[in-house]
């Protein structure tokens, strides 16, 4: 795109920078919030892939180039007032938010406040250690706070299965697990632990992206009526996490041959 005019258009703010938000294509949804200066949205209109300006680094910043999740840009939009910039957007891998979720906007306001409702998808530990040139402090970070998150949803889990035990039947599928008893909800684990079980042998057969995600959302399902069985109990499923926490230090054959006696 030669004709660079259009950016005199762009009202930038007094910094020199524009809100971008980046939308995926085809679904819609907002996957992340950054900000542009004049020459990283000329950057993306030229090369049709996300270029943005960060402002904790004080340099431009390609999208994708320590994570490798690439933004491919398919339309740009300015809106009316000028001032904000929407990107219509392909993106790489799945995942735009660095807490390895495909979006950034993860979590729902509930009564009980803000709820994650989005999986994380990848490890952000994973994602960055292949990064030669990645700063060991982001990582570092970016790691410590996604295993926070994942413990905090351990922790409303647990909290729910505490509430939802003396609540109505009617009011949510969790309280009519518990209102038809144990064996209920051990029935509903050997479902969930068989079709775990055939998730698992159809992705061996075709190793693609659907397989993939049903054998995790099979996973989510198993663990989920685990967890339910646990409050059955009154079991914190931080318990749980302290065993395996605990095995850390023994060898599998060690831990075996512990049980074992």
């Amino acid at each position: 795109m030669n004709n660079v005019r259009w950016l005199d258009e762009v009202k930038f703010n007094e910094q020199g920078l524009v809100p971008a938000i980046a939308q995926h294509h085809q679904t819609g949804r907002v996957l992340m919030v950054a900000w542009m200066n004049r020459e990283a949205l000329a950057l993306t209109a030229e090369k049709n892939q996300a270029v943005y300006f960060s402002r904790s680094r004080n340099k431009l910043w390609h999208k994708g180039e320590e994570s490798g999740h690439f933004q491919t840009v398919h339309e740009i939009r300015l809106d009316c007032d000028a001032d904000v910039i929407v990107l219509q957007i392909e993106q790489h891998g799945g995942i735009a938010c660095h807490t390895g979720r495909e979006s950034c906007f993860y979590r729902k306001l509930t009564p009980q406040g803000w709820e994650i409702v989005d999986a994380q998808l990848k490890d952000p530990s994973q994602i960055y250690a292949a990064e030669k040139s990645s700063n060991p402090h982001t990582i570092a970070m970016n790691a410590s706070n996604a295993q926070s998150e994942q413990v905090e949803v351990l922790s409303y889990l647990g909290q729910m299965m505490t509430e939802r035990k003396g609540a109505d039947p009617d009011s949510s599928y969790v309280a009519k697990l518990y209102h038809k008893g144990l064996n209920k909800i051990l029935e509903k684990i050997g479902e969930e632990s068989i079709e775990t079980i055939l998730a698992a042998k159809e992705f061996q057969l075709i190793a693609n992206e659907d397989n993939k995600n049903d054998l995790i959302y099979e996973v989510a399902d198993l663990w989920f009526h685990t967890i339910v069985m646990l409050g059955h109990f009154d079991l914190d499923p931080q318990l749980v996490l302290n065993e395996l926490a605990r095995r850390q230090g023994l060898s599998g054959l060690v831990e075996k041959a512990n049980r074992s006696h």
